[in-house]
């Protein structure tokens, strides 16, 4: 389905204050300041913070309770699968990112993953990005990420065609972690499917495992509207940190 790149404010607002809310901004169990206040502070018109407030409280990320007014659950729903974060923020269980330690960052002509996957023309240039992500120092997860051919990237999200000309930061990101942190006004939407492999010799010696080790492959792409901005794969072996998926009915 496609999305509308200029969201609501209602929906940014959403996410600005579940953004504070996960960051500490907003404790658990704290309350959060009137409405007047709120809308103050955040420079937004009060119509829109209601909505906001009303989708906070139908997720389960703020209660309403009569004379003390909207507070901040005690125990916030842990985002999950189905929002679009970077695999080392999903793997971390709430606490700090899983650290990323850079392999590659190289520009190589298509495969017939990103052929498939990005739509590459033949002969294109793209930016492929491989990190180990390390769990209190130990590899858990292999990453490797491909970036859209960088004329298609400099029309639809020229912020992101720019850090991806940039040396690569220090500490060490993800692709998708620079992509998302240029988004938060961008309506990207992420389609990924789960597999099941075994790691093979070459990864296996990347992650220090015998290659029969079983893993499990998120493939994953990343859209701006209809058009592919991103294309990954995450290997998870036996013994990664388990990936969150939230259910609603």
């Amino acid at each position: 389905m496609a999305v509308n790149p200029r969201r609501r404010p209602m929906v940014v607002l959403y996410e600005r204050i579940t953004d504070a809310i996960h960051d500490g901004a907003y404790p658990p169990g704290s309350t959060l300041p009137s409405e007047p206040k709120l809308a103050a502070e955040l420079g937004v018109s009060r119509p829109a913070l209601r909505e906001a407030l009303l989708l906070l409280q139908e997720d389960g990320l703020i209660t309403v309770r009569r004379g003390v007014g909207r507070t901040v659950s005690d125990q916030p729903p842990r985002r999950g699968f189905e929002q679009l974060q970077p695999m080392e923020r999903l793997l971390a269980a709430g606490g700090p990112p899983l650290r990323v330690r850079s392999l590659v960052h190289v520009i190589e002509e298509p495969t017939d993953f990103t052929t498939q996957y990005l739509l590459a023309p033949a002969r294109s240039e793209l930016r492929f990005w491989e990190s180990l992500l390390l769990n209190e120092g130990v590899p858990c997860a292999l990453g490797q990420e491909w970036a859209a051919p960088q004329d298609v990237v400099d029309q639809l999200h020229p912020a992101f065609g720019e850090a991806l000309r940039a040396e690569p930061e220090t500490p060490a990101r993800t692709m998708l972690d620079v992509l998302t942190g240029l988004s938060r006004t961008v309506a990207l939407t992420g389609t990924s499917m789960v597999s099941a492999t075994l790691l093979g010799q070459h990864r296996g010696e990347q992650l220090g495992r015998p290659a029969d080790t079983p893993v499990v492959l998120i493939t994953q792409t990343v859209r701006l509207e209809s058009t592919p901005l991103l294309a990954a794969k995450y290997l998870l072996p036996t013994g990664a940190p388990g990936l969150p998926v939230l259910q609603a009915r």
